[in-house]
């Protein structure tokens, strides 16, 4: 049962949101390790190869896109999808995410719980297809 489980890493500076998305997935058999900002979030990506990085842009120490950045510049940690959740929610923000930095999806603060599995599951199922081609 335990090979069913997806790790998730959350890089989000507010402990809250942490806490309910590790509540939204954990029913959905995602183990979500929640990281403190963007330093924190680097190491625990690095340490643990996770199947998915959920991503906040505003953060306090290092921004969203450096932490993104860095994560494709590392072999290690290129191939990971990253998911951007962010309260950046204007059209430009989220053209900029998806088409020019190419993040895998772009969810805009506040989310409801539906949009985020629904993000992970196209994610994932994208992922799966193409791996199968």
């Amino acid at each position: 049962m335990t090979e069913n489980i997806r790790r998730v890493v959350y890089i989000e500076d507010e402990p809250e949101m942490i806490d309910l998305v590790r509540l939204i997935l954990k029913r959905k058999q995602y183990e979500v390790i929640g990281a403190s900002g963007g330093r924190e979030g680097l190491d625990a990506v690095r340490k643990m190869i996770p199947d998915v990085v959920l991503l906040d842009l505003m953060m306090p120490d290092i921004d969203g896109w450096e932490v993104y950045q860095q994560l494709k510049a590392d072999d290690a940690t290129r191939s990971i999808p990253v998911i951007v959740i962010t309260a950046k929610a204007q059209k430009i923000d989220k053209v900029l995410g998806l088409h020019i930095a190419k993040v895998d999806d772009y969810i805009s603060k506040p989310f409801s719980p539906a949009e985020l599995i629904e993000s992970l599951q196209r994610v994932f199922g994208e992922r799966e297809k193409a791996a199968n081609a």
